[in-house]
């Protein structure tokens, strides 16, 4: 080979080695940062009910195996959970106790993720339906709709024109201090069976006819929810399909809610820790996370 030829050879070949030797020895790229995460909401975000218990606030009831802290370890993400049992929509914005501070100062321009469930404490909504209509259950042992014929549309009336308009001055709170993070907004998983469940009396005493009307002011509150994320950019996590079939009155280990008697955890009619994982994963699966 000519002279000229074979030093471009040579020339050619040392770029390529070099090429490969700075690929080789070249930094890593940079890794991804963890999320800064933050968990706000009601007792359905906090768990309660559910052990172990986080001691870093004994009076929100808040448990370290919520869906906050399973999305947190799928993610590794850095996580701030003032979840606080019995939270309001106020409570984003309000100190809920004394030493509790408002939810959205866990909020700040540096989070990437909030999560949150609440809205069902607004007007007693969940409380006051649940125990209402457990006891006119009772009193009519099972019979007819004793709580629908009382209370009739008052608590859908309550969500249309109290809960909805706090939900969104409450979601726009968090906006308003982190722009740019993904916010989601989880709804409610079923606490009844869409028709009543004879054998499931004795653990939610409601009333044949209250079963329905129950699911369907779930649902309504639901729809709300969904309604004033949307609207506020957030995105709304649905258990409407997921969690059919793992309602309060299915048996343990299938069931997400506790019933209001004889259920397993302190805190009746709330997630177990079933519920609770299950909550994250189909969070995390919405999100495209972990």
């Amino acid at each position: 080979m000519p002279i000229p030829a074979l030093r471009r050879v040579l020339t050619a070949t040392s770029a390529a080695l070099g090429a490969l030797v700075l690929g080789l020895t070249a930094a890593p790229a940079q890794a991804t940062a963890p999320l800064n995460y933050a968990a706000l909401g009601d007792s359905y975000s906090a768990a309660s009910g559910v052990l172990p218990v986080d001691l870093s606030s004994p009076l929100c009831l808040r448990s370290t195996a919520n869906y906050p802290h399973v999305i947190a370890s799928r993610t590794a993400a850095r996580l701030t959970d003032v979840t606080c049992g019995a939270a309001q929509t106020k409570d984003f914005t309000e100190a809920q106790y004394p030493g509790v501070a408002p939810q959205t100062d866990a909020v700040t321009t540096d989070t990437d993720l909030v999560t949150l469930t609440i809205g069902g404490n607004d007007n007693g909504t969940f409380i006051n339906a649940v125990t209402a209509c457990g006891t006119a259950g009772v009193l009519s042992a099972g019979k007819g709709s004793p709580c629908k014929d009382r209370y009739g549309t008052s608590f859908d009336d309550q969500i249309d024109a109290d809960t909805y308009p706090a939900l969104k001055a409450a979601l726009r709170s968090v906006r308003a201090k982190a722009p740019h993070a993904r916010v989601a907004v989880l709804g409610y998983p079923w606490i009844t069976p869409a028709t009543a469940d004879p054998s499931c009396f004795v653990r939610l005493p409601l009333a044949t006819g209250d079963v329905p009307y129950l699911r369907s002011l779930q649902t309504h509150l639901n729809a709300v929810v969904r309604r004033a994320a949307e609207e506020t950019g957030a995105t709304y996590v649905d258990f409407s399909a997921v969690s059919a079939g793992h309602d309060a009155c299915q048996a343990v280990g299938t069931r997400w809610i506790e019933p209001l008697l004889f259920g397993q955890n302190v805190v009746p009619v709330h997630p177990n820790a079933l519920g609770e994982r299950r909550m994250a994963e189909h969070t995390l699966s919405v999100l495209g996370l972990g």
